[in-house]
């Protein structure tokens, strides 16, 4: 089982083959939790607030991803054509 230490300023050492193995870098965010007289440390990706859908915009999405599963498409020089680009 691989250890960490506690160092100065409460800074916690993750051993590197559990950082490998979740994908975990310098400056990642974690999540810290007390769960049952333990703690959890969970990876945690932060989004910009800008990155997130609309619901609108997830609607879209979604309707064209159907389109594109019923074969219904217009390739790149149609495209361009229609809109006299």
């Amino acid at each position: 089982m691989p250890i960490g230490k506690l160092g100065k300023r409460r800074q916690v050492v993750i051993p590197k083959e559990i950082c490998d193995e979740l994908d975990l870098h310098e400056g990642d965010f974690v999540e810290v939790k007390r769960a049952k007289g333990a703690v959890l440390i969970k990876p945690k990706k932060v989004v910009d607030s800008e990155d997130v859908l609309t619901p609108e915009d997830e609607a879209s999405i979604k309707r064209g991803l159907e389109q594109l599963k019923r074969g219904e498409y217009v390739d790149w020089d149609e495209l361009k054509k229609r809109l006299k680009l």
